[in-house]
C-alpha cells in the first residue's frame, strides 16, 4: 500500500489494483452477488481490509436511478405502542424524502402471519429495497422472510426479532433484559413475598416470551418468594384484557402485583379503576402510551418501561439505508436502551 493511498479514502479502482481484478469483480463481491470464484473473492475482501476501504453510501444513494423505497408493516388494531410506531414513520417520511428515501406504512392485522406473509410475498424487487415488520414467530412468515432475501430484499425485524428467519436486522429493546428489570422493579416492591399475575399479548411473539423468561428467571434467582400467577393471553387488545384482569382480581383476593409485558393497557387500567383496588396493587407495565401516561398520572400503574418508537423508526431507517446500498455490510445501529418512567419522571 503506497503513501500516497493512505492519504486519501480508498476507491474501488484501489481495491481492484491491490487483488489485481476488474472493476466489476469488486462490485459483484461488494454486492454479494454470484460469479466470482472463492479465492477472486478473498483476494478482493483482503484488498478491502488492507485499504480500510468503506463505501460512500451517500455517493451511492445519490448515483440510484430512483429513491430507495423502504415499507414498514406495523400491526394494526387497538395498540396504542404500534399507533406510536406509525406515528413515527409517518413524522419521520418528510425527513427520509428529503434524503431520497421513501417510506411506505402498510398497517396488518395484528398476530395473523399468513396476512403479513402475503404482504411480504407481494414485493417487488423493484418497488422495494427493505422491508421492516413486526411479527410473531410463525413458519409463514419466515420463509416470506427467506422467498424476499432470496429477491433481493432485505428484511429486518422491529421490536420482536426472529433470528431463525435471513432477517437482516433487529431493531429493538433487549427484551430478557426487560423482564429482568421488571423482575427487580417488582421484588422490591413486594419484599415481603406473595402473588404475582402476569399478563402477555400472545407468547408467539418472540419479545413477549423472552420478556417473560427473564422475569421468571430473575424471580426465581433473586425473589423465590414471589408466586407467579399466569401468564394469560389478552392478545394486546384491551376489552381482552380488562377481562383477565377483572377475572384475577376476583379470584385472587390476595394478588399483590401484576405485570403486564404486553398491551391493551387502556383496559388494564380501567379494569383497576372499576374493581376500587387501583393503588393497592403494584403494577408494571410496557411502553409510554396515553393510556400508561394517565395510569402513572393516577396511581393505577407504578413503572412503565419504554422503548422510544421514534428511536427505533430512526434507527430503522438508518440500518434500511445501509442494507440496500451495501448488501455486502452489516448495519450498524445505535442500541435501544430501556426507559424507565414513574409518575415523578414523565416527560
Amino acid at each position: 500500500m503506497s503513501e500516497e493511498t493512505t492519504r486519501r479514502r480508498a476507491t474501488v479502482h484501489d481495491v481492484a489494483r491491490a487483488a489485481g481484478v476488474s472493476l466489476a469483480t469488486v462490485d459483484r463481491v461488494l454486492n454479494g452477488r454470484p460469479g466470482v470464484r472463492a479465492a477472486t473473492a478473498e483476494k478482493v475482501e483482503q484488498a478491502i481490509a488492507e485499504l480500510g476501504f468503506a463505501r460512500d453510501l451517500n455517493a451511492s444513494l445519490m448515483a440510484r436511478a430512483r429513491d430507495l423505497s423502504v415499507v414498514f408493516f406495523i400491526p394494526d388494531g387497538s395498540n396504542e405502542f404500534m399507533d406510536s410506531l406509525a406515528e413515527a414513520v409517518h413524522r419521520r417520511s418528510p425527513l427520509a424524502l428529503a434524503d431520497r428515501i421513501h417510506l411506505d406504512l402498510r398497517r396488518v392485522r395484528a398476530l395473523d402471519a399468513a396476512a403479513l406473509a402475503e404482504s411480504l410475498n407481494q414485493l417487488a424487487p423493484r418497488e422495494c429495497d427493505c422491508a421492516v415488520i413486526v411479527s410473531s414467530d410463525e413458519p409463514e412468515v419466515l420463509a416470506a422472510i427467506d422467498a424476499a432475501q432470496r429477491r433481493g430484499i432485505a428484511v429486518m425485524t422491529l421490536v420482536s426479532d426472529l433470528p431463525a428467519s435471513a432477517r437482516r436486522n433487529f431493531i429493538g429493546i433487549d427484551n430478557i433484559a426487560a423482564g429482568r428489570t421488571a423482575a427487580s422493579l417488582m421484588g422490591r416492591f413486594l419484599p415481603q413475598g406473595g402473588k404475582v399475575a402476569v399478563v402477555a399479548g400472545s407468547l408467539h411473539l418472540r419479545d413477549h416470551a423472552e420478556r417473560l423468561d427473564g422475569f421468571r428467571a430473575a424471580l426465581a434467582t433473586e425473589f423465590p418468594a414471589l408466586e407467579i400467577i399466569g401468564p394469560l393471553e389478552g392478545h394486546d387488545e384491551r376489552t381482552e384484557t380488562a377481562q383477565i384482569i377483572t377475572a384475577l382480581l376476583a379470584e385472587h383476593a390476595d394478588l399483590g402485583g401484576l405485570y403486564n409485558l404486553g398491551a391493551g393497557n387502556a383496559g388494564l387500567v380501567s379494569a383497576l379503576q372499576a374493581s376500587g383496588r387501583s393503588g393497592d396493587l403494584r403494577v408494571i407495565a410496557h411502553e409510554l402510551t396515553a393510556p400508561t401516561r394517565a395510569g402513572l398520572q393516577s396511581g393505577a400503574i407504578d413503572v412503565v418501561l419504554d422503548q422510544n418508537p421514534d428511536g427505533e423508526i430512526r434507527e430503522a431507517i438508518a440500518a434500511a439505508r445501509a442494507l440496500a446500498l451495501d448488501a455486502s455490510r452489516t448495519a450498524i445501529t445505535d442500541p435501544i436502551e430501556i426507559g424507565i418512567f414513574l409518575r415523578d419522571n414523565l416527560r
